[in-house]
């Protein structure tokens, strides 16, 4: 199924509302990478002769969830999360799937929800604005289970924050970020989002959660991954593709696994 910008608009501000408009409204590229990741998820089951299993990390209110559902009507989705709060919201706005089989919850930390999948269960793992929240010992253990999880020729799709290697160069992306959220912020008199959106970017810069482009690429290798691709970026965001090929399990040390 495809979608004109029109149409996609449509669709997603008559089931998530609120939520995707101001998405929108404060980060336009965040909203563009779920329609992004849904449409690589897309194009990918559209090639294959059997249903898709899809795995969502991090599904939050259900932007991302949706794009991933519109993309093809054969994919099942299960969507992971554990904020109950905004998982209830998708639950509110995406019922219809979830009643056609297609869709089901978990609501879980994404580590100790890949644990609990078998090996070799699904073709592909999607995501969009979830691994940089995570701490960088707990996202490297979630990247060794997305590999396992994955089938031989499984694929991971992420839209997200990669910091750049050059520091001053993402310095300035970041800078261009914050420059935005006082505009559009101040501008329909909401301080409170800006608090809150501030706050966030801090955690998202400090040393422990920064997902730095060189380090992240080496990760996911270590995890067994391959053909990895930066396919598009713009600023700190940036859309990444890569694949399970071999069913053969990666050396890696067990990290020290701080839940968030």
């Amino acid at each position: 199924m495809t979608h004109t910008a029109q149409q996609y608009d449509a669709l997603f501000s008559g089931l998530i509302g609120q939520d995707y408009d101001m998405l929108k409204l404060i980060c336009p590229f965040a909203a563009e990478m779920s329609r992004l990741v849904g449409q690589e998820v897309g194009a990918l089951a559209q090639q294959a002769t059997a249903p898709f299993a899809v795995i969502e990390l991090g599904g939050g209110t259900g932007i991302t969830t949706l794009a991933i559902l519109s993309a093809d009507p054969n994919l099942t989705l299960l969507s992971i999360d554990n904020e109950p709060t905004m998982q209830n919201q998708a639950k509110a706005a995406l019922g219809d799937w979830v009643e056609q089989g297609r869709l089901t919850f978990a609501l879980n930390d994404a580590l100790s929800a890949l644990t609990a999948l078998p090996d070799a269960s699904s073709d592909i793992i999607a995501s969009a604005y979830t691994l940089h929240n995570f701490e960088a010992t707990y996202r490297q253990a979630v990247l060794q289970q997305c590999h396992r999880v994955l089938k031989p020729g499984g694929h991971f799709i992420n839209g997200d924050r990669y910091a750049l290697d050059d520091i001053d160069a993402h310095t300035r992306n970041t800078q261009r970020e914050v420059a935005s959220y006082f505009k559009v912020l101040t501008e329909i008199t909401r301080l409170d989002l800006l608090e809150h959106w501030i706050i966030h970017l801090f955690s998202d810069e400090s040393e422990n959660h920064i997902m730095r482009e060189g380090i992240a690429l080496q990760q996911m290798r270590e995890a067994g991954f391959t053909a990895i691709d930066i396919k598009l970026r713009q600023d700190v965001n940036a859309l990444l593709t890569a694949t399970r090929l071999t069913t053969t399990k990666p050396t890696t040390t067990k990290p020290t696994i701080t839940t968030p």
